[in-house]
């Protein structure tokens, strides 16, 4: 079970506090000077409070920070970032799955085929899009579009964001496990690059399979994990209640997958996370995309391929 954390346990004295500010600003009068000054204490007490909670972020705190639903979407992204999106629908097998956005659209005046999940920001869209987790018509989509993009020779950026793929007896019985192995091949393959960019969770196959790629990133409070918390435990310790120690053990941060080396760079958020400034995410995402758009172009297919390969190759041996 995932807990969908709207407030965060470690920021509620923040919370309280902004809380009182917003009251203040409401207060008008005669003591209006007064209550000005009182106001920058708080917000100077706010502020301090903000830093010395996000300094020390533990794993599991880190894991409340991804899953917040206020963290910018992969629709987000798109809506801010992508000129001429042109959404592209189904897998010409099955059907069309609303968890994984993806079409073509412009970044910067290149064209490029974008996709992600998107978990969907109130009742009606999450349900719409599943909560983010893709079924294999969602994965299957993905490979159709990979390879348009090698046809047109246009570059690939995808925006993690999932707890998992559908764990569903449909899925199952449509090959959930076969469509990830092959987006992950496919993405093995693809004769052009592709950017990669963890923006809130990334759970286990349901990331990977979109996640193969020339330049890995990660948002600096969110997660990347073969499994969740939760489902550690409860593998490990029968219960759901050691998820905290599982979080430690799991080493899913940004930073410690960054000592692994198994992402090539983390992108600062701002102070208090993305969900409280979504448009300064925007701005150091857009910086980190300028600057991987420039390191892959031009490319050359086989050699683009071979670094490809030898850098998944290389997992592992680093340790």
């Amino acid at each position: 079970i995932i807990k969908n954390m709207s407030q965060l346990d470690f920021e509620r004295p923040i919370l309280e506090l902004e809380g009182k500010i917003a009251e203040l600003r409401n207060v008008s009068g005669e003591n209006a000077v007064h209550i000005a000054e009182e106001i920058n204490r708080m917000e100077e007490k706010s502020s301090r409070l903000l830093k010395q909670a996000y300094g020390k972020l533990t794993a599991a705190q880190k894991v409340q920070v991804a899953r917040h639903q206020s963290r910018p979407h992969c629709s987000d992204y798109i809506k801010e970032l992508i000129t001429d999106f042109t959404p592209l629908a189904g897998d010409r097998n099955f059907a069309e799955d609303h968890a994984l956005i993806a079409g073509l659209g412009r970044y910067n005046g290149q064209s490029c085929i974008i996709m992600g999940h998107e978990k969907g920001s109130d009742t009606d869209s999450r349900i719409k899009h599943n909560f983010g987790m893709v079924r294999p018509e969602g994965y299957r989509k993905a490979q159709r579009l990979m390879k348009m993009a090698g046809q047109f020779q246009i570059p690939v950026i995808t925006f993690i964001d999932t707890a998992g793929a559908y764990p569903g007896k449909g899925a199952e019985e449509r090959g959930q496990s076969e469509a990830i192995a092959k987006s992950i091949e496919t993405c093995l393959r693809a004769e052009v690059p592709i950017i990669s960019i963890v923006i809130g969770e990334g759970g286990s196959g349901g990331a990977i399979a979109i996640a193969v790629a020339d330049r890995i990133y990660m948002l600096e409070h969110s997660i990347y994990s073969v499994i969740s918390p939760e489902g550690c435990a409860s593998i490990l310790w029968r219960s759901g209640e050691q998820a905290k120690e599982a979080a430690g053990a799991l080493k899913l941060t940004a930073q410690d997958l960054y000592s692994m080396k198994l992402i090539d760079e983390i992108i600062t958020e701002p102070l208090g996370g993305a969900h409280r400034h979504k448009g300064e995410t925007m701005v150091n995402v857009k910086s980190t995309l300028d600057k991987a758009l420039k390191d892959v172009m031009p490319w050359d297919a086989k050699s683009l391929i071979q670094k490809r390969r030898e850098k998944f190759l290389a997992f592992g041996r680093n340790l």
